[in-house]
């Protein structure tokens, strides 16, 4: 007979320490109902009521009580509260030699791109035991991209990006969900995880060809060179040299920095301001500069601000070394 199963399976040592806060949580659950129904039950019929003239002998404090039934629920609690914020902690920290690959959620389907600028539709290929960090966002509605064997769930908002990480620690085909209603067809939006081998990947990673024809969903372009294109085609190598005289900072090598504006205030230049600065420039106005630099809304599609993004943050990290 086979086995029902009642909880996905464990891909990563990341699901088990969920699944141990969440038996730990349903454990407390069933332990204090069935405690509280068995007193319940038991006054009930103990001290039940047998008479007028029935006067019960007056009862002492129980202060030991009150102490035990204070701090029990007290320590079960803060044990609830330091084990799901580590665990929140830990799934919002990639680690820095996290692959980072970009996930576009479009209705009804997933949009995935490496590093190397091969894509990806509703599938998605990564090499086991390295972590794996997704930076999403929307071209429409909200979404949710879901792993349910690694216990990991994010949405992907239009607009902006979010951020989710896992690292799988076992070879196999794992669902991918979205987990967010998204339309009429919302049920259709699933694919496929395949964890494989790292000479596997690198060897599937580097094929563009099948049988003298290109793979099919496969960008030739790399997205950091497409992305200096963009840059120098749109004027920004001209207007952010940080050089004298120039209408806009220098933001080519300050990827991940706190950049300052007008009015005394701080942001980080991560993904999202970026896209913000591209779709709305006048909201954030850079300490020393006018406010004049042009929207590209409607101008630059999600996939091109995406490779403006990758063009930074290649030229970040290779100052930084």
């Amino acid at each position: 007979m086979k086995a029902v199963k009642t909880s996905p399976d464990v891909a990563s040592t990341y699901a088990d320490q969920v699944d141990g806060l969440y038996y730990y949580l349903i454990g407390v659950s069933v332990f204090f109902t069935i405690a509280i129904c068995a007193l319940i039950i038991y006054f009930s019929v103990r001290y039940r009521r047998q008479s007028d003239a029935d006067r019960p002998a007056p009862t002492k404090d129980g202060k030991l009580l009150e102490i035990l039934g204070s701090v029990i629920p007290f320590i079960l609690v803060m044990i609830m509260f330091f084990w799901g914020a580590k665990l929140y902690f830990d799934a919002r920290m990639p680690p820095k030699d996290a692959i980072e690959i970009l996930v576009t959620g479009k209705q009804w389907m997933w949009k995935l791109q490496h590093p190397n600028g091969k894509r990806e539709i509703n599938d998605l290929h990564v090499p086991v035991g390295v972590p794996i960090k997704l930076t999403m966002t929307s071209e429409d509605v909200i979404h949710s991209f879901y792993l349910p064997d690694f216990r990991k769930k994010m949405d992907v908002v239009p607009g902006k990006y979010t951020q989710m990480w896992f690292k799988p620690e076992e070879e196999g085909a794992y669902n991918l969900f979205c987990a967010e209603y998204c339309g009429t067809e919302h049920s259709l939006m699933v694919g496929k995880l395949y964890v494989v081998g790292q000479e596997e990947y690198e060897k599937w990673l580097n094929t563009r060809w099948v049988d003298g024809a290109p793979m099919a969903n496969v960008d030739t372009n790399d997205p950091v060179a497409a992305g200096e294109e963009i840059w120098d085609t749109n004027c920004a190598a001209a207007c952010h040299t940080g050089k004298a005289g120039a209408i806009a900072p220098n933001i080519v090598d300050k990827f991940g920095t706190m950049r300052d504006l007008e009015g005394g205030e701080q942001i980080l230049m991560d993904e999202n301001y970026v896209r913000n600065s591209m779709q709305n420039p006048n909201e954030h106005i850079a300490k020393g500069y006018p406010a004049a630099m042009v929207s590209f809304k409607g101008t630059l599609n999600t996939t091109q601000m995406n490779q403006v993004i990758a063009y930074l943050k290649s030229r970040s990290t290779a100052d930084s070394e």
